[in-house]
């Protein structure tokens, strides 16, 4: 989850609003990628997941990282609680259950993310080792319970926290036994965001599929290939979901406002307080009459803070997140990366995307999102299996990445990042099914080689 923002400069009307949308526009020549990935930290020694406090907790990762990267630490209150790059680079920030989260820096290639994710990866294991802790790429915890699971000293987690079994029986899942990657791209035009959001909501169960990655609960089968996916379906229904409304028309930055507004807020930061306002209204704050907040108007903060707290399978802010994949192994995480640039940076390739989905209906979307996290592959859309869907989105999303001719040093365009999700597709099985065979197979039904194997 998102930093939170600190600008205090009041915002007086909905076409303000609009405009903060609309100010992510940039040339072709400026559009950016990044790559955002959580992991779970866990013990070398008994599997158990890290607490935040103790001299080998998530706190000493932290000041350890702080120390070796000299990055300015995120603080609140006495707490660490992350650390960002002042040169324009990365950040690290913890999700509710000490997940631990990189979210890249904006990069021109997918070759600078892949490097980006080695160096963090190898920086983090420097910290780690000596304190006897691992990383674990999956998208669920396999095996701890919700009682099990630390919670990290963030107001915005405890007031998420009390309000989640509100809305929904598994928010508090979502925030504390799962893991994500996820990619942000860029789009020039407002007419650019809307063809790329109905492209990749459309096409996000393809992505669900290909990283379907969280089959195991409490140490067994779960009955999902991707749990966490599911989990999504009964979070919070009014700030999740796949947007109907947004392959309608009339579709832009002043519809995705207004749906903002209607979505219920968490909270209302001042300084280091966090004012609980769950299930309040943007609209409320806007007009100066929040209940909880008497006499508060309004900032850029706020509403940059409101909106990172909405969470649909594709989310606009000043670009667009595609948020459908589980964590998964060290190679997966730049190929999801190469896989939206693929398709959503090359007008071939999303002229073409386009053409797969217009015909599709909004209830075929929505029985295709919901069938994925059981079905993976095998579920079916207009017709066609999803995994002939997905072999064809790989085949553009190649085509995409040549046509970019972004090299690396030994020659290769950027369509090497393609390859674990080729393999995948071409198997014809997701990662969640091989991970399932070991389990009924080599490992005798015990979870435990999960973690030596799905160790970063």
């Amino acid at each position: 989850m998102a930093r939170d923002q600190i600008d205090m400069t009041p915002i007086e009307s909905r076409d303000e609003l609009v405009a903060w949308f609309a100010a992510g526009c940039k040339p072709r020549a400026q559009f950016r990628l990044g790559t955002e990935h959580e992991k779970f930290a866990f013990n070398l020694s008994d599997r158990s997941p890290v607490p935040y406090e103790g001299p080998r907790g998530i706190r000493a990762l932290l000041d350890g990282m702080q120390h070796l990267l000299g990055w300015e630490p995120i603080v609140e209150g006495d707490n660490i609680i992350g650390m960002f790059d002042v040169t324009g680079g990365g950040a690290i920030s913890l999700e509710p259950g000490g997940q631990f989260e990189l979210s890249g820096a904006p990069l021109e290639t997918v070759h600078q993310t892949s490097a980006e994710l080695n160096a963090h990866l190898a920086q983090v294991g420097e910290i780690a080792r000596p304190l006897g802790l691992g990383f674990l790429g999956l998208g669920m915890a396999p095996t701890w319970s919700r009682a099990d699971m630390p919670k990290m000293p963030k107001g915005r987690y405890r007031i998420m926290t009390a309000y989640m079994p509100k809305v929904g029986s598994l928010g508090l899942d979502m925030m504390y036994r799962t893991c994500t990657v996820q990619t942000n791209l860029d789009f020039s035009s407002e007419a650019d965001m809307v063809r790329k959001l109905r492209v990749s909501l459309a096409l996000q169960p393809v992505g669900t599929a290909l990283f379907a990655n969280s089959p195991f609960t409490e140490g067994r089968p779960n009955g999902f290939l991707s749990m966490r996916s599911h989990i999504w379906t009964d979070t919070d229904n009014a700030r999740a979901g796949m947007l109907p409304w947004a392959f309608e028309d009339g579709m832009g930055f002043e519809r995705w406002v207004d749906y903002a507004l209607d979505v219920p807020m968490y909270f209302v930061k001042r300084g280091d307080r966090y004012i609980d306002v769950s299930g309040h209204s943007f609209r409320d704050l806007l007009a100066g009459r929040l209940e909880p907040c008497p006499g508060e108007r309004a900032t850029i903060s706020d509403w940059a803070n409101h909106v990172s707290t909405i969470f649909p399978e594709v989310r606009l802010k000043r670009y667009l997140e595609m948020r459908g994949s589980d964590a998964g192994p060290r190679p997966m995480l730049p190929a999801l990366t190469a896989f939206w640039t693929g398709i959503l940076y090359d007008d071939g390739a999303l002229d073409a995307a386009w053409d797969m989905v217009k015909d599709w209906t909004a209830q075929e979307r929505q029985q295709l999102r919901d069938d994925v996290p059981r079905l993976g592959f095998k579920a079916a859309v207009h017709g066609r299996s999803l995994l002939d869907i997905t072999r064809d989105c790989l085949w553009l999303a190649r085509a995409g990445l040549a046509r970019r001719r972004k090299l690396d040093a030994k020659g290769n365009d950027e369509t090497v990042h393609l390859r674990p999700l080729e393999e995948i597709a071409a198997r014809g099985t997701t990662p969640a099914e091989e991970l399932l065979a070991r389990f009924h197979g080599p490992w005798n039904g015990s979870i435990d080689p999960v973690f030596r194997e799905n160790m970063y």
